[in-house]
């Protein structure tokens, strides 16, 4: 550690290259400002991968499949071994695990939601079970120092559903994401693609329907739709009702990049968005925009990009649009964070948190 530095101790309870582990990588890639950060996350490829860039990660039984007494153990065994000034909780999880661990005295403990929705239905089995949760999230902020929303709906979902405190710091910082080191080329072209968990809240049925009629009117398009889920099946089935199987990819798990690279169009119909990477990513490249207006999606895309609703003609006319006109394809608002800005944003949280402990 170097003279000065103090650490961070990230808890995540996922270990695959997916969701938040991109937000994750960026960050423990860029570095916060100041600050050693220290991965805590279960055996797998997103530790191994934050340590082959030379990042510091410590695996351990921690998530849903370890349970809640195990998840805590392993978090407060790291807190007394790097005793960290902050500990960062990312995902649900991790945020109840964390505010239910006692940690070394004097950390500050911070979280950031990635993922909170408008409807209950969206992360939730039933009212119940919603209900439940927003009662432990209720509890759990009153035990933080800070929080971070990834976009101005998250933060007014986060308020709305869980009633913060008034003491507790509340601060908006968005994914960043740099922009290409060339100008993206603006291909003219219908290869739709989607990147998305093959799950009901992502509508991928309706894709498949607006793509039904779109190649009805573009004998050429193709649709590449990339990630797995329990939809598969029934969307494999779907494609061949529809009869358009002949023109559409099911590439399982893939990486987003190279999806991005061999496409014109991103389409995301999601019920909840809250910072999709995926369609910053599409954006930063160059590439038309398909999206859904939920959540922080009207805070990074312009009306030429969302759509009001997913009736087939409505996808379909918004598909071809934004793969043959070029001036429709939406550009970053300008005020929107690199990464380096994010992480330095991310350090000024940190400060005033361990400010308000000195007090």
């Amino acid at each position: 550690m170097s003279a000065g530095e103090r650490t961070a101790l990230w808890v995540v309870p996922v270990a695959d290259l997916a969701g938040v582990a991109r937000h994750v990588l960026d960050t423990f890639a860029v570095r916060i400002p100041g600050w050693r950060l220290v991965l805590l996350c279960p055996p797998g490829p997103l530790a191994d991968q934050v340590r082959a860039g030379g990042g510091a990660a410590l695996t351990a039984p921690i998530g849903p499949a370890y349970g809640l007494r195990e998840s805590r153990s392993s978090i407060a065994d790291a807190a007394r071994t790097i005793r960290p000034a902050i500990v960062h909780s990312h995902l649900s999880y991790a945020d109840v695990a964390v505010a239910l661990t006692r940690l070394p005295r004097g950390t500050s403990t911070i979280s950031t939601e990635h993922g909170i929705a408008a409807d209950d239905e969206v992360y939730h089995s039933g009212p119940l079970e919603a209900a439940a949760m927003a009662r432990a999230h209720q509890a759990r902020l009153h035990r933080l120092d800070a929080l971070v929303a990834v976009s101005e709906a998250t933060l007014e979902t986060v308020v709305h559903k869980w009633h913060p405190p008034a003491r507790l710091a509340l601060q908006v910082i968005r994914n960043g994401v740099d922009a290409p080191t060339t100008p993206p080329t603006r291909r003219r072209g219908l290869r739709i693609c989607s990147i998305a968990r093959l799950a009901p809240e992502k509508r991928i049925p309706e894709l498949l329907l607006g793509f039904a009629q779109l190649l009805a009117e573009e004998p050429s398009a193709t649709l590449t739709i990339a990630g797995e889920g329990p939809q598969r099946t029934s969307l494999e089935e779907l494609s061949d009702a529809l009869g358009v199987a002949p023109a559409v990819t099911f590439l399982g798990h893939a990486d987003p990049a190279v999806v991005l690279a061999e496409s014109d169009v991103l389409a995301q119909l999601s019920v909840w968005e809250n910072c999709s990477y995926s369609l910053l990513d599409a954006v930063a490249a160059g590439l038309g925009v398909v999206a859904s207006v939920v959540g922080g999606n009207p805070e990074m895309l312009p009306p030429t990009a969302l759509v009001a609703d997913v009736e087939p003609s409505t996808i379909a006319h918004a598909m071809r649009r934004q793969g043959l006109e070029l001036t429709a394809r939406p550009a970053l608002p300008d005020h929107w964070p690199n990464r380096t800005e994010m992480t330095a944003s991310l350090a000024q949280v940190y400060a005033a948190a361990r400010a308000r402990r000195a007090r």
